[in-house]
């Protein structure tokens, strides 16, 4: 273990032995989602922000680069990591290697404080420019893991590199999120394929990409998405291939609370949450939705099969993901799995250019339909992750710029 890795293991041991935290209250309506299955997790990085909503029923928190980047550019943690700069060396190292360093320690000092304040797991991302890189997605898992194996949960995005690092981590125990999910079929190919501890349905921008692009309300699609996911990975788990959990993720007002009752895990922006509690529920109301099928207004007609991919698990990518279970994981490469998302007509992972990408981060984290919807190998759900990727692509650079200014100050 490094120097900086050493000084971070010990901060984090001493994090989770404070014995004297303050004693949060219990909420009722919260209390009543844990009863019917549910796991509450509070998206941010922020202390303060998220004390004035956490309650006993919360029991993990997530971050990514832009809450990580929330954190960095108010300078709450330049001291602490001014300390650390020190230690990074100047004569092993390259410029960009150094920030990447810095980077890194930057995720965990964040990830460290939150679990002083509130003894939580905490789910941790790895820098995007590994996003498509198993061998330095495999190394900052295990380094992660390492620093905190008590509370981290590791972050690894939605990519064909991504899922074979997956099972790499996930055979030596590590807990992994596999982020930046929009769609049943995506989560039950990553279940079946990597069994990661938990994947994810980036609800909230599901609607939003339905409502900008003039293809409806946007009521309910992320929704939709989300409760048929569950089902695809309960079959998965009741049939013992999986123990894989799904996580509701990028939530926008507290009626998807409502809604979504009885998946397995919430992570909840602290807004929502206290917008949540602010309206006082009954909790005799709250029951479980999971086996609820939702309507969506899609319009046209005719655009609806392009969107109903978002909750269809059709039988290709069944055997898509059978096929490569049937590999040698270990060295399933990201170039195995676009071979077999060719051959089986999937289209999981479009090989987009890196002018499509720059393409992509410079529009957001909602995309342009109209500029994709014609070409037919590129689906919704794989370009909602990939403009997720880059947006958070777009949070990282202006992180890595703020850091490589620290480092020079």
């Amino acid at each position: 273990m490094s120097e900086i890795d050493s000084l971070l293991r010990d901060k984090a041991i001493e994090a989770i032995s404070v014995w004297e935290r303050p004693s949060y209250a219990s909420n009722p309506a919260l209390k009543k989602l844990r009863a019917l299955g549910t796991e509450l997790w509070l998206d941010t990085g922020e202390i303060e922000e998220a004390r004035k909503v956490w309650r006993r029923e919360f029991q993990a928190m997530t971050t990514n680069n832009t809450l990580v980047n929330q954190v960095i550019q108010r300078g709450e943690v330049d001291e602490s990591l001014k300390k650390l700069i020190r230690m990074i060396p100047v004569d092993k190292m390259s410029e960009q290697e150094r920030v990447m360093e810095l980077g890194f320690a930057a995720n965990c000092v964040v990830a460290i404080r939150l679990i002083r304040a509130f003894d939580a797991h905490v789910s941790v991302e790895l820098h995007p420019s590994v996003a498509e890189d198993i061998d330095r997605t495999v190394y900052y898992a295990e380094r992660y893991y390492a620093i905190c194996p008590e509370r981290f949960i590791i972050k690894i995005p939605l990519t064909p590199e991504g899922c074979c690092a997956v099972h790499r981590v996930r055979s030596k125990g590590i807990p992994v999120n596999y982020t930046l999910g929009f769609s049943a079929r995506q989560n039950y190919m990553a279940a079946l394929l990597a069994n990661p501890s938990y994947c994810n349905v980036f609800l909230g921008r599901l609607n939003v990409v339905v409502s900008e692009n003039g293809f409806g309300d946007g009521c309910n699609v992320g929704e939709k998405a989300s409760l048929a996911t569950q089902r695809a990975i309960l079959s998965i788990r009741e049939r013992g291939l999986s123990q894989t959990r799904l996580i509701a993720a990028s939530m926008r007002e507290p009626s998807q609370i409502t809604k979504l009752a009885g998946m397995d895990v919430f992570t909840i922006p602290p807004k929502v949450v206290a917008d949540f509690m602010a309206e006082d529920q009954e909790t005799n109301s709250l029951h479980s939705h999971v086996a609820e099928k939702l309507a969506v207004n899609i319009q046209p007609e005719d655009m609806r099969p392009y969107f109903d991919m978002l909750w269809c698990v059709k039988e290709n990518v069944h055997k898509m993901a059978l096929h490569l279970g049937s590999m040698d994981y270990l060295h399933l490469t990201g170039e195995d799995i676009r071979t077999a998302d060719s051959d089986f007509q999937t289209h999981l992972f479009h090989r987009f250019t890196p002018e499509e990408k720059l393409e992509i981060r410079e529009h957001g984290k909602i995309p342009d339909l109209k500029r994709w919807i014609s070409d037919p190998t590129i689906s919704l759900d794989d370009l909602m992750t990939q403009s997720a990727l880059q947006s958070f692509t777009k949070d990282q650079m202006e992180l890595d710029n703020h850091l490589a200014k620290l480092m020079h100050a």
